[in-house]
């Protein structure tokens, strides 16, 4: 199974993109491997909502963030492209790479223009530049308090101090507040 990225649930579930076959993998605690999706056409970053009842999956060749209802099996339901990312002009594919999520809902997409931060309705509220010129290939919270913002472009790695705090997927779901419409 060639694998690009990963998310990891606190129930031991592992989903993983194999973005050289359109497929995502669903690894269960026991070892058994299985195909849950195919047709994205470069499935890449891979997340779970801090709630952990959706899977978000970035297209890198599109323009979208793919969500899927997770089955108490594991399996997927309800695929959907629901974050809309901007792209760069006469580009027609993003370049999403790594995602990640925040305790609000808010999601964090690595991209060629930038990071894309979108909330939890799907709509990019702001593209923080890139630190370098190069699309920007990673995005992950850590430090401490979760509040500090890792992104990684080429071969080095930036931080920049957030107001928001991340979270960790193998630890407790954490219900966000309703989305502000």
């Amino acid at each position: 199974m060639p694998s690009n990225d990963l998310a990891i649930g606190r129930n031991g579930n592992i989903y993983v993109t194999d973005f050289g076959n359109k497929q995502v993998w669903l690894v269960t605690p026991g070892g058994d491997k299985r195909v849950v999706d195919t047709g994205l056409l470069k499935p890449n970053g891979i997340t779970l909502s801090p709630d952990q009842t959706l899977l978000l999956v970035a297209d890198s060749a599109s323009q979208f963030v793919y969500s899927f209802q997770i089955q108490p099996d594991g399996s997927l339901a309800d695929k959907q492209p629901f974050y809309h990312l901007n792209l760069v002009e006469g580009v027609a594919e993003s370049g999403a790479d790594g995602i990640a999520v925040d305790r609000n809902g808010s999601l964090y997409v690595a991209s060629r223009i930038g990071l894309q931060v979108a909330d939890q309705a799907g709509k990019v509220n702001s593209i923080v530049g890139k630190p370098q010129a190069g699309p920007l290939s990673n995005v992950v919270f850590g430090g401490p308090d979760f509040d500090d913002l890792y992104v990684t472009v080429g071969d080095k790695v930036f931080k920049r101090k957030v107001r928001q705090k991340g979270l960790v997927n193998f630890q407790d779901p954490i219900k966000p507040a309703a989305p502000r419409l």
